[in-house]
């Protein structure tokens, strides 16, 4: 067997190279916000980045200057507004940090990530009549269905240079398993020329063959694993830990103000060296008011320190 598995820094280093295309995938949960803040770190530049539905992660990334590209179906801090960092630069305020934007519906970046996934020149649907989006974006065309029924639309395949997938455990050669709510991360990964694992956990084969129909990823696909406890944080993963909630309403303000959001970058990914330094500063009681089955008492935890 041979072990994948790479700290975060040297993944991120070997297999994320300036002009990429990237795709940080997972949906509500499994977000992989350690990755994000390494390529930060990294100052990787004039990325493409890709993501269903981009929210805090990228519009920290985007500040911190590493995408000259977003591919996207709906963007925003879920539940609570919008991304500040990624709107100045799609409107021009930042001059010399321009933003272009291709955007899909959630089921046509499905589409994509299937056609690339599955090595075919486009994915139809029977999607986008009464929408303006085509009209937007001149990649969704219309066809003729071959067999007569009339016109559909076809969307691109995509394929990332980089898929990053965040899930609760792999084995060392790269075998992944996810539970609970899934994104399009299987799809991502099989239409990326490489890709990165992080995860919770590392397990042995054993743990891997005794459940097998939570594998979605097979190792053989698999460029790197890194072990890196919370590093989905603010978001949350089934099993490990929850939503940090008041992480995403905190943000609002900050992303309001590009001086904010640059002093938050600076305090929370660039001053530090890595995840375990971030969670450190976090805190025991932060970290322990996440934790399912240790919550911490009501009104005892400091949500204002990372600001």
């Amino acid at each position: 067997m041979t072990s994948r598995v790479a700290s975060m820094r040297d993944a991120v280093a070997d297999l994320v190279r300036d002009g990429d295309t990237v795709a940080i995938e997972g949906f509500t949960h499994l977000i992989g916000f350690a990755a994000g803040h390494e390529i930060i770190r990294q100052r990787k530049r004039d990325l493409t980045l890709a993501r269903l539905t981009p929210d805090v992660i990228y519009d920290q990334m985007i500040a911190g200057g590493v995408a000259s590209k977003l591919v996207f179906s709906w963007l925003g801090n879920p539940g609570v507004g919008g991304l500040g960092a990624i709107r100045r630069r799609i409107e021009g305020d930042i001059p010399d940090q321009p933003l272009a934007i291709e955007e899909y519906s959630h089921f046509g970046m499905v589409g994509r990530y299937t056609a690339g996934a599955m090595n075919l020149p486009f994915f139809p649907l029977r999607s986008y009549f009464e929408s303006d989006m085509p009209a937007a974006n001149p990649l969704i065309r219309p066809i003729q269905s071959p067999y007569g029924d009339g016109t559909i639309y076809a969307v691109p395949p995509l394929k990332p240079d980089v898929a990053i997938i965040h899930a609760q455990r792999a084995s060392e050669a790269g075998d992944t398993q996810v539970w609970g709510l899934l994104g399009c991360q299987k799809e991502a990964a099989f239409a990326a020329d490489r890709v990165i694992i992080v995860v919770e956990e590392l397990v042995s084969e054993d743990v891997i063959r005794a459940d097998p129909n939570r594998t979605i990823i097979p190792g053989l696909i698999v460029d790197a694993v890194v072990v890196e406890p919370w590093g989905a944080h603010p978001s949350y993963v089934q099993g490990a830990y929850d939503r940090d909630n008041r992480f995403y309403l905190d943000w609002d303000p900050i992303t309001r103000d590009e001086d904010a959001v640059q002093a938050w970058l600076r305090d929370w990914v660039y001053d530090l060296d890595g995840r375990a330094a971030y969670i450190e500063k976090l805190g025991a009681e932060r970290i322990a008011s996440l934790r399912p089955s240790e919550p911490a008492p009501s009104g005892s935890v400091d949500y204002g320190t990372y600001r």
